[in-house]
């Protein structure tokens, strides 16, 4: 399905839901499948999927996943960088992210990934701590949303360009300048779940519809 180009109405929105509604159900269901079923070095994947994502687009994550993932657990930072050489924008630094944030998550919970994020009483919480825990390297505010969202958590904004500019083109926000600051994420996370609750849309399905209408199809 080609990406809507024309300026964006609440009812372009409304249709594409209908459109998209069984892939972008279908989609969900993956990502709540890897919380309920998936492993450790399931999310422990999924979370350097999201260092891959962030300031890159998710196609290149993809492909950066499938060039490092026999190397996740026990690859060095030679290795990784090499596998990433001439697939991802920046190898050297995504792979310090992900010796880095292993050493951490080994030392914190011995990659306990599970576990430690269900520990958490409330969902804010658990972001919170994932977007600023130092020893996880790559994981701000959006990626972390992203992160909890691939693997089946609910009710994340993931504030990335497309999200930002339908909010834009819609009058939503004055501008499309990502939020640098807790508050100033909470402030448009609150205006999105206004706005799934105007357009009656289930707030993580809203998600996927937004981004969809600016890239013409559904990743994660």
């Amino acid at each position: 399905m080609r990406k809507i180009t024309e300026p964006l109405s609440l009812d372009a929105i409304r249709d594409n839901h209908i459109k998209r509604y069984d892939e972008i159900r279908a989609k969900l269901s993956e990502f709540r499948a890897i919380r309920q079923n998936g492993d450790d070095l399931r999310l422990w994947e999924e979370m350097v999927f999201c260092f891959f994502t962030g300031g890159c687009s998710a196609k290149m994550g993809l492909r950066a996943i499938e060039a490092v993932r026999p190397l996740l657990m026990t690859g060095s930072l030679e290795e990784l960088t090499q596998a990433l050489v001439g697939v991802h924008r920046y190898p050297n630094a995504r792979s310090r992210y992900i010796v880095a944030s292993r050493d951490f998550l080994t030392e914190h919970c011995r990659m306990e990934i599970r576990r430690t994020l269900q520990s958490f009483d409330c969902d804010l919480q658990r972001r919170d701590w994932l977007a600023k825990e130092k020893g996880i390297k790559g994981l701000g505010y959006k990626e972390a949303s992203h992160y909890l969202r691939n693997i089946g958590f609910s009710g994340y904004a993931i504030l990335d360009k497309h999200v930002l500019n339908c909010m834009f083109e819609l009058k939503i926000i004055s501008d499309v300048k990502p939020p640098n600051t807790r508050s100033r994420y909470l402030s448009l996370e609150k205006a999105l779940k206004d706005l799934a609750l105007t357009l009656k849309i289930d707030f993580d399905e809203l998600d996927l519809v937004l981004w969809s209408l600016k890239t013409g199809e559904i990743l994660k």
